[in-house]
């Protein structure tokens, strides 16, 4: 089953040039389960002219970067600190598009995702119905997951739904692919997860989403992303107030402004009605709460509308940057899809 609102027109085979995919894996403290991720991955799929994988290591205290490398990956990034899984993701959205990838795979290091299921992934952009591609895990069927989690998939999607405008069925899976100018789009934000975040703005863009469904592994240890579903709801919850806020101000500010306004001329009536029959001295506080309110309200339609061309000047400014993007992952200055294409490994400096 897949869902998508946008069908663009069909790649032609004939006239497509060679393209080339890498699957991007985010680590921290992965050395034990790396080894199994990475030769899951296939290294030849049909339409793809070249498969590289590239490894994040966030910072890790292990031997993750030095198992990437005897694992013969193509590009090791090796994070002096621990940035968190959101930076990891867009350093290696950013290096992957500077090494020519047409299609970018992220997959997570911890092996809960088939490498099997990449060629679903990656058929819907091969195709050219979709720009970005989510694995479905399923979750309202998954028994491996809590019903709290399966509650929350759930909210997160519909939450999604409503800001974006596109249907999710599993919208924090970490396992989705990219187009190379989808991921040129993207620019996360926030610290925690760039799964919700991204799918927003992609909504807001007229992105085409598309999901189906993947194969998962079991569990080999507890998440390290959060320590409890109270800890990520509260921090997916944060990120979802941020995109209705970065996103969309002028609705959300304005309804918020209304509403106080509202809810301050509830007691002013009331103050009205007590006044108009002789008794008012003794309902003053309904007025006065009425007018902090109102008050309160109107500040809030005004920040709408500041809010509102900060928005447009957010926008003008990711414009200007994807064509900076555009130009400095230029193809021609791009690695070459030779056999012979030298791997890429360096650290990245702390902020």
């Amino acid at each position: 089953m897949s869902y998508a609102f946008r069908t663009p027109g069909p790649r032609s085979p004939a006239n497509s040039p060679p393209l080339k995919l890498i699957v991007q894996v985010p680590c921290y403290n992965e050395a034990a389960t790396l080894p199994d991720v990475l030769a899951d991955i296939p290294r030849e799929i049909a339409g793809i002219a070249r498969v590289e994988i590239q490894v994040i290591d966030d910072g890790s205290s292990d031997a993750t970067a030095e198992v990437a490398r005897h694992a013969g990956v193509e590009h090791v990034l090796r994070q002096k600190t621990n940035k968190g899984l959101a930076a990891s993701f867009q350093a290696g959205i950013d290096n992957a598009l500077a090494q020519g990838a047409d299609i970018i795979v992220n997959t997570d290091g911890d092996n809960q995702y088939s490498g099997s299921s990449i060629p679903d992934l990656v058929r819907p952009i091969l195709e050219g119905r979709a720009d970005i591609v989510l694995g479905d895990r399923r979750p309202g069927q998954n028994r491996a997951f809590s019903p709290t989690k399966r509650l929350l998939q759930r909210l997160g999607s519909r939450v999604v739904r409503q800001l974006a405008g596109i249907e999710v069925p599993d919208a924090v899976t970490g396992f989705r692919a990219y187009s190379r100018d989808a991921a040129m789009c993207i620019n996360v934000m926030t610290r925690f997860s760039y799964t919700i975040e991204t799918l927003i703005h992609a909504g807001q863009r007229g992105l085409t989403v598309v999901s189906v469904p993947v194969r998962t592994n079991a569990a080999t240890r507890p998440s390290r992303l959060f320590r409890s579903i109270r800890q990520f709801a509260a921090c997916q919850g944060v990120t979802m107030m941020r995109s209705c806020v970065m996103y969309r101000p002028l609705q959300t500010f304005m309804s918020l402004g209304l509403l106080m306004s509202v809810i301050g001329a509830l007691p002013i009536l009331r103050f009205l009605y007590f006044y108009a029959t002789g008794a008012g001295d003794g309902h003053v506080q309904s007025l006065v709460l009425g007018g902090v309110l109102l008050l309160a309200g109107y500040l809030t339609i005004v920040i709408a509308f500041l809010s509102d061309t900060i928005a447009t000047n957010r926008r003008l400014t990711e414009e200007a940057l994807l064509q900076l993007r555009r130009i400095g992952a230029d193809r021609p200055s791009a690695a070459p899809l030779g056999p012979h294409t030298p791997p890429s490994s360096f650290e990245i400096a702390a902020e």
